[in-house]
């Protein structure tokens, strides 16, 4: 299992509401390959890009952007977050 869980912070949801950005803590090891591909299969909406960063608790922390406009408050809402 590649994705870990969304990463729900007040700047994420700045990101969310002014770019259209998501935000998953991701397996360490995953790739920016297997977040796209595990992203899209599982919620069904097109990744235009990935940027990933280690948190300062080392976890790997994964910010995408979608084709979509509105594709990151519907999964959030599909996920009982908003």
């Amino acid at each position: 299992m590649v994705l870990k869980h969304p990463y729900v912070t007040e700047k994420a949801m700045m990101a969310l509401e002014n770019e259209n950005k998501l935000q998953f803590l991701v397996d360490r090891n995953a790739t920016k390959s297997q977040i796209k591909r595990e992203i899209e299969r599982a919620f069904e909406q097109e990744v235009t890009a990935i940027s990933t960063a280690m948190t300062m608790h080392g976890d790997k922390k994964a910010t995408i952007s979608f084709a979509n406009e509105k594709a990151a408050e519907e999964i959030l809402s599909r996920l009982g977050i908003m």
